[in-house]
């Protein structure tokens, strides 16, 4: 059952990825000759408009192949036909999509099971929160000059700066209030405050898309957090997880909430597609080549300089990335392997 349902999320989230870009070639007046959710061999596909629909045997991919993507050709309907501006709105698209994906599945968990506000239930007896003077009923709104929307903005704050000291920002009774603390590391391992949260709140309308909003923020947040440790080297690529890890951890979470009710499950099978959603739309934007982003950044090249990059560079560019990427998703995948069956 899990790997169907990874299967099923997988899918989702690349097809919406690919239709952002299907979408706005289209809009464009690009001719897209391929559509295809997978890699690899074939195993379905139809020819729709000019377009080919496929389906192909491994489910963790997808493409949407342009006329002319990449070579310098102004052909009719080719992607070197059309205006910087229009090329850049169609590779931004993808990774937009995602965002949109997020956005939508994060609106329905928000609407259904409401959203924790950074509001204080009870201040722990002898934690640095009591000695600082906050009380239960408290609204946190910064730390550190950070600010906080969700009561979960609060521990990752604290779990990406371990021990700093705390300038914490919140409100009582309308009035607003300023303080110092310095977490303390606590039997589980992680530095806390001593705070717990007042749980889900539901509101209207008004609150359920703002809160929308703030969800996804906080999962792009996460992901942007988690590069700076990567890039900083306080993560390795040992703690990168590709498909099979995080087939592996779904499976996992699909056991545990199984065991709770149907709607745990729901609730956390959603909120894994939001991440993940997320964290691709993040991740397709670096400038990296191979990647979105990488791509945008030769467009934005382009409208500077006023002349296209020749393509056959930039081919080399991409393809060098690309092969670096299979690279890297080896040793991922290796990892994922030795960590989940051995």
């Amino acid at each position: 059952m899990s790997i169907l349902i990874a299967i099923l999320i997988f899918s989702l989230i690349i097809i919406i990825h690919e239709l952002g870009h299907f979408i706005l070639a289209k809009k464009n007046g690009v001719t897209v000759t391929e559509f295809s959710v997978g890699m690899g061999p074939r195993l379905l596909s139809a020819v729709r408009g000019g377009t080919r629909y496929s389906l192909k045997l491994l489910p963790f991919g997808g493409s949407c192949m342009m006329l002319g993507e990449d070579e310098d050709g102004t052909q009719d309907g080719s992607f070197g036909s059309v205006s910087v501006w229009s090329r850049m709105a169609i590779i931004f698209a993808g990774p937009f999509f995602n965002f949109l994906l997020a956005f939508f599945l994060s609106l329905i968990l928000v609407s259904w099971l409401g959203y924790d506000m950074p509001v204080i239930q009870e201040v722990k007896d002898g934690y640095p929160a009591q000695e600082a003077g906050l009380q239960a009923g408290d609204r946190i709104t910064e730390i550190n000059g950070r600010h906080i929307y969700l009561f979960r903005d609060i521990s990752v704050y604290l779990g990406f700066h371990s021990g700093e000291t705390l300038d914490v920002k919140y409100s009582r009774d309308g009035a607003k209030y300023e303080t110092t603390l310095t977490p303390v590391l606590d039997d589980s391992g992680y530095y806390l405050m001593g705070v717990t949260s007042s749980g889900l709140t539901k509101g209207n309308v008004l609150r359920i898309v703002q809160y929308s909003f703030y969800e996804v923020g906080y999962w792009i947040d996460l992901t942007f957090q988690s590069l700076g440790m990567l890039i900083t080297g306080q993560l390795g690529v040992k703690d990168l997880s590709g498909p099979v890890g995080i087939v592996s951890y779904i499976g996992t979470t699909y056991t545990e909430s199984a065991a709770v009710s149907a709607a745990a499950v729901v609730d956390s099978m959603m909120t894994i597609a939001i991440l993940l959603t997320a964290n691709l739309g993040v991740m397709n934007l670096l400038p990296l080549p191979a990647l979105d982003g990488g791509r945008l950044l030769f467009l934005i090249v382009e409208a500077i300089r006023g002349k296209r990059v020749d393509p056959e560079k930039e081919g080399i560019v991409h393809l060098a990335g690309f092969i670096l990427l299979m690279i890297l998703m080896v040793v991922v995948m290796y990892n994922d392997i030795k960590n989940v069956f051995f």
